[in-house]
């Protein structure tokens, strides 16, 4: 086996699923790998760390000062202290604003942020780059940092043969992008930490996930020391094969992000082919798709609500109801604080990894409303307030944007850390806190035992329902529900002494513009001003902190500093959540903010020539490819976001540019959508706006929005996806028509609040009496093809 197979063979099958199941790796050479000596005498610059001969000690006192300017308060993530608590080693990655970058600038490594200056060291020593990508919140990033980024030993290897870069994937969505498309071409799956190996030209000759620090650990007999030592090797015995093979690579890269445009907007039917394909897939028992690792992928629900509203398909509704009743049952949810941590380990939403995620929880809530609109179920209801209700009160930053993410992992009474303690119980602490009678009805109703279900303590899971556990109890359902309530409350309390997760504090535009609309339809469709102000608050922030000096938005901010250039869904989510505050609180700024934010988006980040956006904004860094994103992932595409954005824009102005540019990005999209429909639900979202002839709704109220009243409470309550909506007033009349031209001529009949519902301009009888009202709303098109003959009806309806 020569040295290239090796490659190629090491980066098809060390993976992490492969690592984490315990299975071996043969594909590396057994080797002992001893540091070699530096290709090139060059002078380096570097601090004192393993493996370092030459320390620069003006570098030294600047990194010192970094951390100096950290505060009093700040604790080094690293087990390599000194006696007085200091770090012994501290890294480049100290002057970063990352969260994730300033967890490891106290490790033994040599780390560089992505920059110039490691590329140019790397040329400058022909040395190949090691990438590490990850995010604060990662468990299995945090399990490689401890093993192997803090092993002294592997360091020192790391400092003498590579140039060590950190990426934190949140802040350069573009690098991870490309990057893990190259990981995923080797290996076939992808996931973080992400480990790739590749020339000072950025091109990647080596990749995979996470890695045990050595042979035989975790069942394998390669670990990451092994594969430094063969790659180092091979890198300087064979240049000429590993640039080869880096250039191949490259190519393949390219390729798979190379967008073939199809000849026009894709056809209504990719839809029902897509409900289709979800409802082979989907977990008639435990709800959700396909089995274990499982994601609540709220995307795909959204798009099953939708067709099940055009097709009147009972067995899309009861995907999207069964899942979310079993995800809210589940330990994917928080029972005492709210909201949902990122995946279930097993299929059955029981054992989750603990992080919780902004951009999760914000899809999360829209879609528990929306289900609550199609249903009028108040659970529904009930957990997206209290989705929100976490957010704002544990998620929100004092100026008003919110945080990204909370750590899997957090301390333990004995000091170290560990995967879901903050958020699991013992029977005898609930005994403690509760009372024995009030413990043994919450153990019924959330199936905790002596045993546990998490390393001998318990996931609070809803196994049984207020009336089973009371007659199980012999206490009345009633009771039941008022000790379930109260025990949330004590628990909470309680739970708050305990030292939390780490929280990742930077503030994300894209997340937070999730976020913003989750708050704006939440205050409208419940009516409820406290989110609409929440909503209107963080919108301010990001639009008005979040700024370039050029006036572009920037993709973070963290305690006072802004970060990188923003990335498309940074815009495209903005765009949508300024539309979503108009029509919470029909002020017509946010439309003008909304179209200012569109405008900026086409300059930066257009296709000119194929149509759709890029993920990048034109004279940014050039990477493999400038990438045109297409997927929809746990984000949803920015091209997807854009596409619904342009047609809503169209909705409101009637100006026939935004509909143009909404089938400019579909048809930019359409070969890969007609192929792989099941990858793009967001985009199918938009198209099923496309397909449809949205409504135009106006509610004229004589004095103010208040008198909206019972006209306003009938859409509030009404599943109506595809509407552009505005309340009308005397005093905000000519503001709104002068953007919304369908509301020119909508007066009030007498002194009674007065709806009109319009199609494209042709309009219904304009009527103050709500039940004429939701009439007028509950009308359902089907899609052009299958008007005469519906689709193939899903071969199941909800369980009863």
């Amino acid at each position: 086996m020569n040295h290239l197979s090796i490659v190629r063979c090491g980066a098809r099958i060390c993976l992490a699923t492969a690592v984490l199941l315990g299975l071996s790796c043969d594909s590396v050479r057994k080797s002992d790998p001893e540091p070699s000596a530096s290709p090139t005498a060059a002078v380096q610059s570097d601090p004192r760390l393993p493996g370092i001969d030459t320390v620069d000690e003006a570098l030294q006192q600047r990194l010192a000062e970094a951390l100096a300017s950290q505060g009093a308060g700040y604790i080094p993530r690293t087990h390599h202290l000194e006696e007085d608590g200091s770090p012994r080693f501290t890294n480049r990655l100290i002057e970063q604003s990352s969260p994730y970058l300033l967890q490891h600038a106290h490790n033994p490594v040599n780390w560089y942020a992505w920059s110039d200056e490691a590329f140019e060291r790397a040329r400058r020593e022909n040395k190949p780059i090691f990438l590490s990508v990850g995010y604060s919140t990662c468990h299995w990033c945090h399990v490689m940092e401890r093993e192997s980024f803090e092993d002294e030993e592997i360091a020192a290897f790391l400092n003498r043969n590579f140039i060590a870069i950190k990426v934190d994937r949140e802040e350069r969505p573009d690098i991870d992008s490309v990057y893990m498309t190259a990981v995923n071409i080797l290996t076939g799956r992808g996931g973080w930490p992400m480990t790739v190996i590749m020339t000072p030209d950025k091109e990647s000759f080596f990749g995979g996930t996470y890695f045990p620090p050595r042979k035989g650990v975790r069942g394998n007999r390669a670990g990451l020391l092994d594969i430094l030592g063969e790659m180092s090797r091979v890198y300087a015995n064979e240049p000429q094969q590993v640039v080869a093979r880096a250039q191949e690579l490259s190519q393949r890269v390219e390729r798979a992000a190379a967008l073939q445009a199809g000849p026009g907007v894709p056809s209504d039917k990719v839809i029902a082919v897509a409900a289709q394909n979800l409802a082979r897939s989907f977990d008639r028992v435990d709800g959700g798709f396909s089995g274990a690792p499982k994601f609540p992928q709220p995307s795909r629900l959204s798009l099953l609500l939708r067709y099940a509203r055009r097709t009147r398909d009972r067995g899309a509704a009861a995907m999207v109801m069964i899942t979310l009743d079993k995800m809210a049952a589940g330990g994917i949810y928080d029972h005492v604080g709210g909201g949902f941590h990122r995946y279930s380990t097993d299929a059955q939403w029981l054992v989750p990894h603990f992080e919780k995620m902004l951009y999760d929880n914000a899809q999360l809530a829209v879609v528990y409303l929306e289900a609550w609109q199609y249903t009028g179920d108040l659970s529904y209801q009930r957990v997206a307030r209290e989705i929100l209700d976490y957010v704002a009160h544990e998620m929100t930053a004092p100026e008003g944007g919110f945080y990204s993410a909370t750590d899997a992992d957090s301390p333990t009474p004995t000091g170290h850390d560990e995967e879901g303690w903050f958020f699991t119980w013992t029977p005898a602490e609930l005994g403690l806190l509760l009372g024995a009678d009030d413990a043994a009805i919450v153990s019924a109703a959330y199936g905790v035992t002596e045993r546990g279900n998490f390393d001998g303590r318990n996931i609070l899971h809803r196994v049984k329902t207020d009336s089973e556990v009371g007659g199980a109890l012999r206490v009345s359902p009633k009771r039941v529900a008022e000790v379930l309530a109260s025990a949330r409350s004590t628990l909470y309390d309680a739970r708050v002494s305990r030292p939390p997760p780490i929280r990742d504090e930077k503030i994300i535009a894209a997340w937070n513009g999730m976020m913003i609309s989750a708050f704006a339809q939440a205050g409208w469709m419940l009516d409820e001003a406290r989110y609409t102000r929440v909503a209107v608050r963080a919108a301010g922030f990001v639009l008005e902190a979040m700024r370039a000096e050029d006036g572009a938005l920037v993709r973070t901010y963290r305690e006072g500093k802004k970060g990188s250039t923003s990335f498309l869904d940074d815009y495209a989510f903005m765009v949508g959540a300024c539309l979503d505050l108009y029509e919470a609180t029909s002020d017509v700024a946010w439309l003008e903010r909304a179209l200012e934010l569109q405008s900026d988006q086409d300059a930066r980040y257009l296709d000119t020539q194929s149509g759709g956006y890029y993920l990048t904004p034109s004279g940014a860094e050039t990477l493999l490819v400038r990438e045109k994103p297409a997927f929809d992932r746990a984000v949803p595409s920015g091209n997807s976001v854009a596409a619904r954005n342009l047609l809503r824009l169209h909705d409101f102005t009637t100006d026939p540019k935004w509909r143009s540019a909404a089938e400019r990005v579909f048809a930019a999209l359409s070969f890969r959508v007609t192929r792989a429909p099941n990858g793009f639900p967001l985009l199918l979202v938009a198209l099923d706006h496309y397909y449809d002839t949205p409504l135009e709704v106006a509610v004229v109220a004589p004095l103010n929005r208040e008198d909206a009243g019972a006209l306003a409470a009938r859409l509030r309550k009404t599943f109506v996806p595809n509407k552009a909506f505005a309340v009308l007033t005397d005093a905000d009349a000519a503001g709104q028509q002068a953007q919304v031209p369908w509301l020119e001529g909508k007066r009030a009949m007498g002194a009674k609040s007065t709806a009109y519902v319009c199609e494209r301009g042709r309009c219904d009888l304009p009527t103050p009496n709500p039940a004429v009202f939701q009439k007028q709303i509950d009308r359902r098109k089907p899609y052009p093809s299958f008007v005469k003959k519906s689709p193939p009806r899903l071969p199941f309806e909800r369980a009863q």
